[in-house]
């Protein structure tokens, strides 16, 4: 078969353009080193020294770019890839400082740093011109104000932390600083961060890296955090040792023991402290060697099943002379949480609280698929562990605490109108000793000298100062909201409902946090009425001698249900309720 007359030139013309386009595109990618290489040449010629000497080194790099195969850019754009490279690595800055707006979060908006960061230096926090939210977008909140409206003069909020078995009861602020570890912070922020804590009167979570010489020097009141590494009470093979616990826990200064079950930031997996990051103070505080990498488990040691955990608490309650003892968690699977709940019945024995962390906690760095996709989100998991409490008819037992971006007075009279008794913030108090959100907490180079063990970063942290502008956020936000207490016309922001909170839904309607929310009522769980039918199964799947679910009787419990449905009513859907947690 011939072929057609123009088929020849035609592929002659496709040819010569592939040829033009490679040109080009070789010209795009050599372009850079093509011309730098010139102007060595030319400066040589012309005896302009020190660009010759510029415009060489340029070159050798482009030339080194050539051989080089581990980078792809830089291969097939010598010089100029590097380009790329270096804007990729100020793209947070770049972000932060001239693209991202007033009010968007990443994970913290400017307008909530900024909130921070004024309260913290005594300047004021009001703006003009009126507001920059949307107040017609879906998902805005505002508190409802009332005509009998008043001023509040007071310094702090306190509640009483202690059940009939705490023998030192603590009076603690609603407001107190979230766990963060030293070895995580550096040993100027401990101290500012501690000193501003004795200023105000609130209270000062040292995370589960132990209690350091810098949590001791200036006094402030410690919630001493176990985690499952035993960081400060552990023997040589890193299992709990009661009498290393005694002697810290009995220690003036511990007002509450707080053990870790999991964290929001990275629920359900452990962490390595690489032995090449552990110094001698850090080796000193936590008791482990400077030469292995320091492991935290993903799970405790001193317990396997909820039963054994309410033993463990009422050991390390008697151990540290009858001071509060409670748990913190990132709710998981909820029929665990349950677990512990009728292990608790059982025995009747209860933790004087309960902090629940919210999976937005962010100041343990994690793999990205954690701290994404693992744990449930501080509201829904705090509304589980309330109306859990609730249902079993416990709550009065056990105060709860919450943690997870909280930074404002709204913030925390929200959490405090759905039914927590005080908050925790961690990042919110960072930023008070001068983090500005670079995000590279886990590198160890932290450019404020807040998140870094580099002894020449961490000068850059006066303490004294710090520490005034530790207790001055406190003391603003709390004046915050005791504006905002007055304004709904109370005394106290436990009287705080969340009928006093309004939102926008996704049509445009207005609804109170009271109908947004599923609340239990009090003692449903045991008599196995919660409207909520998902209760109901969760707390059958509850086995106070196991954290696994007890599927059978899960099983039994459904069949037994269908069979009720079947018997009482012909038309069943009248009997579903939303299975909302």
């Amino acid at each position: 078969m011939s072929k057609s007359p123009t088929a020849i030139p035609a592929k002659a013309e496709s040819t010569e353009r592939n040829e033009r386009q490679y040109q080009v595109g070789v010209v795009k990618r050599y372009g850079l080193l093509i011309t730098v290489a010139l102007i060595t040449i030319i400066s040589l010629l012309l005896s302009i020294w020190w660009l010759a000497l510029v415009a060489g080194i340029l070159v050798l790099v482009g030339i080194y770019d050539l051989m080089q195969s581990k980078h792809s850019v830089l291969y097939n754009y010598p010089i100029a890839g590097h380009i790329r490279y270096f804007l990729e690595s100020y793209r947070p800055e770049i972000r932060q400082y001239f693209i991202e707006n007033d009010k968007e979060e990443v994970p913290f908006s400017r307008q909530q740093r900024a909130l921070v960061y004024q309260r913290a230096k005594n300047v004021s926090d009001t703006n003009a011109f009126g507001t920059l939210d949307d107040l017609y977008a879906k998902d805005k909140e505002w508190f409802l104000q009332s005509q009998t409206s008043h001023p509040l003069d007071v310094d702090d909020f306190r509640i009483m932390v202690g059940n009939e078995r705490c023998q030192h009861p603590y009076s603690m602020s609603v407001f107190n600083i979230s766990a963060m570890s030293f070895g995580s912070l550096s040993g100027r922020a401990i101290m500012a961060l501690n000193q501003g804590a004795k200023m105000g009167g609130f209270a000062h979570d040292t995370g589960e890296g132990a209690i350091s010489p810098y949590h001791r020097k200036y006094g402030g009141d410690l919630i001493w955090q176990l985690g499952t590494g035993y960081f400060g009470c552990r023997d040589e093979h890193g299992n709990f040792d009661p009498e290393l616990f005694e002697q810290n826990a009995t220690d003036d200064q511990v007002k509450m023991i707080e053990i870790k079950l999991s964290q929001g930031a990275k629920p359900g997996k452990g962490g390595v402290l690489p032995a090449e990051k552990i110094t001698k103070e850090i080796a000193l505080t936590r008791r482990i060697p400077m030469t292995e990498d320091c492991i935290s488990p993903s799970t405790h040691s001193a317990f396997n099943t909820p039963r054994e955990l309410v033993h463990f608490w009422q050991k390390l309650r008697d151990l540290s002379g009858g001071k509060p003892v409670g748990i913190k968690l990132c709710i998981g699977q909820p029929w665990q949480f349950m677990a512990i709940v009728k292990a608790m019945i059982e025995e009747d024995n209860y933790p004087d609280f309960i902090v629940v962390d919210g999976a937005e906690g962010g100041t343990g760095a994690a793999p990205v698929e954690f701290m994404d996709s693992f744990g449930m989100p501080l509201i829904d998991g705090f509304l589980f562990v309330h109306n859990t409490l609730v249902g079993s008819g416990i709550r009065d037992k056990i105060k709860i605490g919450v943690s997870g971006k909280i930074v404002s007075a709204f913030d925390i009279a929200k959490m405090l109108a759905l039914g927590a008794d005080w908050c925790n913030s961690a990042r919110g108090f960072m930023f008070a000793v001068g983090c500005i959100q670079s995000r590279s907490c886990h590198t160890n180079t932290c450019p404020t000298g807040v998140a870094t063990q580099d002894p020449y970063r961490e000068k850059a942290l006066d303490v004294p100062s710090k520490a005034e502008r530790v207790a001055s956020f406190h003391k603003n936000t709390i004046k915050s909201l005791a504006n905002f207490v007055g304004a709904v016309g109370l005394s106290h922001p436990y009287d705080l409902h969340p009928y006093h909170v309004a939102r926008r839904m996704n049509d445009g309607s207005i609804k109170l946090l009271s109908r947004c929310f599923y609340f239990i009522d009090e003692g449903a769980l045991l008599t196995m009425s919660a409207r909520s039918e998902i209760y109901n199964q969760m707390w059958v799947m509850a086995d106070p001698d196991s954290f696994k679910a007890d599927n059978e009787a899960y099983i039994a419990y459904n069949e037994d249900s269908r069979d009720t449905r079947r018997m009482t009513d012909p038309q069943p859907e009248h009997l579903q309720f939303p299975l909302e947690i």
